[in-house]
């Protein structure tokens, strides 16, 4: 389970996501119960593994620290709102809203109708107004908002690697309240979050560098689309089978 972590946690790290997106159909191949085993788990190794991205992307000038504590302390807040939901809510419509979310975002991340050739400053108004219902909703799902900021970021016109940057200081906020939010009614074992932790964020701190010094936007676009499908699919198999 550690080197699976490390290893999505290294391809999470480049879009400055977290692991939970990825590891919540992974570690679901592990535990039973998905709103009090695997996304408190999956919680907890996001915000660790995004708190080193943000460390690797910052490094090399990729992230807006004005904006992303910003929308930090707003995704924080609200966050709480999505695990109480979660918890009322029915697994396999969780899952079933887990999957068409992913695969329309795969589709506005690759296709050429939504790709900006241009770079703009992005509203700080409404970068904000945006997060609160990415944060409920994500977190709702036992995720990162990553997979729904960084292209809304994208898409509002900030560069791609300092939208993966920028996000990974919300998803640290999220996380965390996220995670309190989940532990009176957590089944986590501990010696088991601990070590995954470990590779987790190793690996999504040189995700994190490897994107700032090697890829360029489109790149990153074609990472997050064929990760996230690969691994979309892996799980419905598994799930559907």
């Amino acid at each position: 389970m550690a080197l699976g972590v490390a290893v999505l946690a290294f391809f999470s790290g480049m879009l400055g996501f977290g692991v939970a997106l990825a590891a919540v159909p992974f570690l679901s191949l592990f535990l039973d119960n998905l709103v009090h085993q695997v996304q408190p788990s999956s919680i907890a190794l996001g915000g660790a593994t995004a708190l080193f991205a943000a460390l690797g992307f910052g490094r090399s000038g990729y992230v807006d620290w004005r904006l992303g504590w910003r929308l930090a302390v707003v995704a924080g807040l609200v966050s709480p709102v999505g695990v109480w939901l979660a918890q009322r809510t029915n697994p396999t419509l969780l899952w079933t809203l887990y999957f068409i979310s992913v695969s329309y975002l795969l589709y506005r991340m690759v296709h050429p109708r939504y790709v900006q050739p241009s770079v703009q400053a992005v509203a700080p108004a409404k970068a904000l107004l945006l997060v609160v219902p990415i944060a409920v909703y994500s977190t709702m799902l036992g995720v990162g908002v990553g997979f729904l900021l960084v292209p809304t970021l994208i898409m509002l016109g900030m560069e791609p690697k300092r939208a993966a940057g920028t996000n990974a200081l919300a998803v640290v906020a999220q996380s965390l309240t996220a995670f309190l939010y989940h532990a009176p009614t957590a089944q986590i074992d501990r010696g088991m979050l601990a070590i995954t932790a470990l590779g987790g964020v190793v690996g999504s701190y040189f995700g994190a560098r490897f994107t700032s010094k090697q890829l360029g936007g489109a790149q990153v676009r074609w990472v997050f689309a064929l990760m996230m499908g690969a691994m979309m699919l892996y799980r419905a198999v598994l799930l559907f089978r």
